[in-house]
């Protein structure tokens, strides 16, 4: 009763009520454009291959995931949110090699929104090759009613426009919405996956063909992974900040101490996310090649989403993009310097280069444990999965990133409700005294 009251406090902030609302019509209008068909594909026979999951299926099941359902039908919406995805990594990586582009992510707003710009463009780039190599392996899979140049162009130009269409609804909830966009968006497609599974569960244990004691041993297991998602998240390490006091005039400041929070997992669901988008491109290739040749059938078994080679990979990839985030929020020089600058120390440790050194070394070592800690929560459930012989298309990834998102959108809300003095989202949800203030 009180946690539902705490959600009914949501609506009664005028600005985030709106916020919520906006934010859920986005989706809406998301999930609803996920059910329109691309004209020129035979549907029933591509969901029966996904179902299936051989061959091209199989890269087909796994992003079908990301999209909420519409690629195994074929909609409008196939691509999502992914080439956006994919653009950003490769306009990040670019920054950090291409001195001109590093120089723009040193210019504050302006350079932001120019490397913003160039993120598009790109993104539009990708989609109309994802698109294009979508309608080729349609064709060579006997999946298009009519093939040829028109089937193709027709097929490129609507998936291409649609995902532009979704990477805008995904900016419009990170200004006016609640959340990252891109993240809500795959969010939502995730969680629209939720029923399908819970059904294919529920019918496979009421067909016998899988014994009830396997089935609650998943959901167990699902229940505690979910918890050290959890713990993971909201793990952090409080390094202590002193302050001296100063005399200005006739007022005393400083002489306070505080702390620095460094989370277990800086950079949230991002590297997960990231690693995926990146092991979709030799998936895209080894797909291609095997639905032409037979005898590169092989490769696509090496690279299935559920193949040792793949969760080794993005076991490894996590790791590393966790490290390239976290060296993308935290720069410790510039920290230690603020600092500095602030009249502030870290007790036991001298300002300046000595404190960088120590934000670094702390930085390393959380940085690898959270890293580890959260390529082993992506991968695990998918070990999981195989083991106990369970056809679940909710993985480790979606797990992290349903997770995540869950509890950055929880954040963002109850830091709202603070800020207009109600005691949390999770809290008694009451009005605090103007006393308190």
């Amino acid at each position: 009763m009180v946690l539902l009251k705490n959600f009914l406090n949501i609506f009664f902030i005028p600005e985030l009520r709106k916020k919520v609302l906006f934010t859920f019509g986005v989706l809406v209008i998301y999930r609803l454009g996920s059910q329109i068909p691309a004209v020129g594909v035979n549907t029933n026979a591509l969901m029966q291959m996904v179902e299936q999951a051989k061959g091209l299926g199989g890269l087909f099941a796994y992003l079908d995931l990301f999209s909420g359902g519409s690629l195994s039908h074929c909609t409008i919406f196939a691509l999502g949110i992914m080439p956006y995805i994919t653009s950003s990594i490769m306009m990040q990586m670019l920054g950090m090699t291409i001195p001109s582009l590093e120089q723009l992510l040193k210019e504050g707003e302006y350079g932001r929104k120019i490397i913003n710009q160039y993120t598009r463009y790109l993104a539009l780039a990708v989609a109309i090759f994802q698109s294009f190599a979508y309608a080729t392996m349609l064709e060579r899979s006997g999946l298009a009613w009519h093939p040829g140049w028109g089937f193709r162009l027709t097929f490129i130009f609507s998936l291409t426009i649609c995902s532009m269409f979704v990477m805008w609804l995904g900016e419009q909830i990170s200004l006016f919405g609640i959340g990252n966009g891109s993240s809500m968006i795959i969010f939502a497609g995730i969680v629209a996956r939720l029923p399908v599974d819970i059904h294919r569960l529920w019918f496979e244990v009421s067909q016998g063909f899988l014994d009830w004691w396997v089935a609650i041993l998943v959901l167990a297991l699902i229940v505690f992974i979910t918890s050290c998602i959890v713990f993971l998240e909201r793990g952090e390490r409080k390094i202590p900040v002193q302050y001296a006091r100063r005399v200005v005039g006739q007022r005393v400041y400083g002489g306070q101490s505080t702390y620095i929070p460094f989370k277990i997992n800086t950079p949230g669901v991002m590297p997960v996310i990231f690693a995926g988008a990146v092991l979709n491109v030799p998936r895209f290739i080894v797909a291609a090649l095997a639905s032409r040749f037979a005898f590169c059938s092989w490769l696509n078994d090496l690279f299935y989403p559920t193949s040792i080679t793949s969760l080794v990979l993005d076991f490894f990839l996590i790791i590393f993009f966790s490290f390239f985030y976290t060296a993308l929020i935290y720069n410790p020089e510039e920290l230690a310097e603020n600092i500095k600058k602030s009249g502030g120390f870290i007790p036991g440790i001298r300002p300046g280069k000595k404190t960088a050194e120590f934000f670094n070394y702390i930085l390393t070592r959380i940085g690898l444990i959270g890293a580890v800690y959260l390529a082993l929560l992506a991968i695990a459930p998918t070990i999981i999965a195989r083991t106990l012989g369970v056809a679940l298309s909710l993985g480790g990834t979606s797990m992290l990133i349903m997770v995540g998102v869950g509890l950055e959108t929880a954040a963002q809300i109850e830091s709202y409700l603070i800020e207009h003095r109600y005691e949390g989202f999770l809290s008694s949800g009451r009005m605090r005294g103007r006393s308190s203030r």
